[in-house]
């Protein structure tokens, strides 16, 4: 187990932390296009992959804590759907290349790298014409964040991911939404920036 890993079971812990219902900027971006095999990055309890494939989506579905991944798995079964399960980081997946017709990343912990590695692995999973989807929170508290031991400086944004992007891509969308959540350890976050962008070739 990397270190990583072992820090994200910690956090976790005992209890379900997420509120269970997908992220309202996932649903809102994806509702239309016809289902294809989507990589849900940094997947959680899980909330999202089953909704996609609820949904029939053909799901893949990673995270490097277990303990999360346990918990997703059951509430696929409860659910009633099918989603194949990968104990990695995005780095360390070896995902196959242009393989999925949906990337997304909703809140990602990517850490930052001088070769944008992460940025990259977003991108070259996405297929020709798929979708690449990714949302971070907005207005961050930076003194609250660093007294927690967290500064989003180390961390990709959508920013940095729409800053790699070239003339293959087509940028659909790059705003900054509210964001109305009730339930679950991320509530107290009231807006977020959301990224879409199409691969064109």
């Amino acid at each position: 187990m990397t270190a990583d890993a072992a820090e994200w079971d910690d956090r976790y812990g005992p209890e379900q932390i997420w509120s269970g219902q997908p992220n309202a900027a996932l649903v809102a971006e994806v509702a239309d296009p016809p289902p294809g095999r989507v990589l849900d990055v940094g997947c959680g309890e899980g909330a999202d992959a089953v909704w996609l494939a609820g949904r029939g989506w053909q799901v893949t579905a990673l995270d490097v804590s277990r303990v999360a991944l346990e918990r997703a798995a059951r509430h696929a079964a409860d659910a009633g759907v099918e989603v194949t399960w990968l104990a990695a980081g995005l780095l360390e997946a070896d995902l196959p290349a242009e393989a999925f017709d949906l990337v997304s990343a909703q809140y990602p912990a990517l850490r930052s790298t001088p070769g944008r590695d992460a940025e990259r692995a977003l991108r070259t999973a996405v297929a020709p014409g798929g979708t690449l989807l990714v949302v971070h929170h907005a207005l961050v508290d930076t003194a609250e964040a660093a007294a927690a031991g967290f500064d989003p400086a180390d961390y990709v944004s959508p920013a940095d991911v729409a800053a790699t992007l070239d003339d293959d891509w087509e940028v659909q969308v790059h705003e900054e939404r509210p964001r109305h959540v009730t339930g679950g350890a991320g509530a107290h976050h009231t807006h977020d920036v959301v990224l879409r962008a199409r691969r064109l070739r």
